[in-house]
């Protein structure tokens, strides 16, 4: 006789399961939504009909998924090229961040094409679409709209229209007949997604699922939704700046290391082909406290411009103030400044932020805000035209950056004079920096951020009497 079915129990809200209750869900840590939950038996599968007779690979056809423009070329850029016939992709963000906007602007260029566009919203009514596109510019014939909820509603749509763009926005909004809970829960954005991705295969059907996320901005229901797609986009942006960046977390397709650029404006959303100019400031005057860095982001450099404010303290405890940048890592570099550049601030109140709201976490901008806090202590700015780029350690060496021709080719193209990296690996260098040009742009290697500060006139006077003090002595170090 077979054993019954033992029960288990299940999280509602993630799915998490285990042999016994808990009041805790030892997965998405939320209370109170793990429920008993009868386990599927046990059986056995007998062998059915194929669908189709396994071939040598080397005969099988490709041309069905070559790519397709989307019309957006800063999609197409993150996408690896453009829309796959058959792919299903899930872009998630961030509520008002512009997500229904670019799907409907990439829903309108694909109508363009004569390739018919089916757009299924949950969570708008069909009227408030309409007045989105007439807004953007989005209304063509072979752009068909639909407000649904229903699954088998979805569906029918599908078999109706026979588009090759398939929308959903959202899958949280849409809910299947007969399956247990509620549309956005587990089980219902299971089958509502195995579902899609079944008629996506099938019918050849490009297919695009909006996502929402949760608080801590992961894609919210289950992670098994991020492994059956093949493309997972992240739609990043500050609610206070247009700026947008579409972010490939996963992509079957092409590589994971690209972004796209877009504006959002009241007219539309567009594509941002050189985002460079909208982190960078121009200055009339030399002011000090600024220094200009280059990030990566995927396999695009960009300029930032890193700002400083240094003031003295009303209060015992001096405060400690950033924007855009790692807190933990500024910390880390006024301790660096303190004991290998002399430069106190331990009884200073500090500000330290980015321009036009550029987020900057990469370890090779701490030269750029070191130089900044720098500039900012003594009251001198920078010299004019001047990036720093590297990667500081607490014995205060610079450390070299990936990606450095192109960093430094971005800041060339941009009209930088002078750009201060890392001495590269190799043999002992002399002991003054050496310099060479990459197209006019003359740039310096230092080993330390003592060095760059040293070169860049902005050390403390005593501080530098001490080190031309150790130079006319000979010792070694400097």
């Amino acid at each position: 006789m077979p054993k019954p079915p033992r029960s288990a129990y299940r999280c509602s809200e993630c799915g998490w399961e285990t042999a016994k209750w808990v009041g805790r869900c030892g997965e998405c840590q939320a209370w109170g939504s793990v429920a008993e939950a009868a386990a599927a038996p046990v059986g056995r599968t007998a062998a059915s009909p194929v669908t189709a007779p396994a071939v040598p690979i080397g005969q099988v056809s490709v041309e069905e998924s070559q790519f397709r423009s989307s019309g957006v070329p800063e999609l197409d850029r993150v996408l690896g090229g453009g829309l796959v016939p058959g792919a299903v992709i899930l872009l998630a963000g961030e509520p008002g961040v512009g997500k229904s906007t670019l799907l409907l602007e990439v829903a309108a260029q694909t109508a363009r094409y004569q390739r018919r566009t089916l757009y299924v919203t949950g969570e708008e009514s069909a009227a408030q679409v309409r007045l989105r596109a007439d807004r953007t510019g989005g209304v063509h014939d072979e752009l068909y709209l639909a407000a649904e909820t229903d699954l088998g509603a979805v569906l029918t749509h599908i078999e109706q229209a026979r588009p090759t763009l398939l929308v959903v926005d959202s899958v949280q909004t849409i809910g299947a007949s007969g399956v247990e809970g509620v549309p956005g829960g587990v089980t219902q954005v299971k089958e509502v997604a195995a579902a899609l991705i079944r008629m996506a295969k099938t019918r050849n059907i490009t297919t695009v699922l909006v996502g929402h996320v949760t608080k801590d901005g992961s894609i919210a229901g289950p992670r098994v939704l991020e492994h059956l797609v093949d493309v997972v986009l992240h739609f990043e942006g500050d609610r206070n700046s247009r700026f947008r960046m579409v972010r490939a977390m996963k992509n079957r397709f092409g590589p994971v290391d690209e972004v796209g650029c877009f504006d959002l404006g009241p007219d539309g959303i567009t594509a941002v082909t050189d985002p460079t100019g909208l982190f960078v400031e121009s200055h009339h005057n030399q002011v000090p406290g600024t220094c200009v860095a280059v990030t990566m982001e995927g396999r695009r450099p960009m300029l930032a411009e890193v700002q400083a404010l240094v003031t003295h303290s009303a209060s015992e405890r001096p405060r400690r103030t950033t924007s855009g940048l790692d807190s933990s890592r500024v910390a880390m570099v006024m301790a660096v400044l303190h004991q290998h550049c002399g430069i106190r601030l331990q009884t200073m109140d500090v500000f330290a932020s980015t321009v036009g709201g550029a987020r900057v976490v990469e370890p090779a901008s701490d030269l750029a805000v070191a130089v900044a806090l720098a500039s900012a202590s003594r009251g001198l700015p920078t010299p004019r035209g001047v990036v720093a780029m590297g990667e500081i350690g607490l014995a205060g060496e610079l450390r070299r950056v990936r990606d450095l021709p192109q960093r430094l080719a971005e800041a060339a193209r941009l009209g930088f004079q002078l750009a201060v990296v890392p001495t590269e690996a190799g043999p002992k260098r002399p002991r003054s920096p050496e310099s060479w040009t990459v197209e006019g742009m003359r740039v310096v290697d230092v080993a330390d951020v003592s060095g760059a500060i040293r070169m860049l006139d902005l050390l403390p006077d005593r501080r530098r009497q001490d080190l031309r003090a150790v130079d006319d002595n000979d010792l070694p170090g400097f």
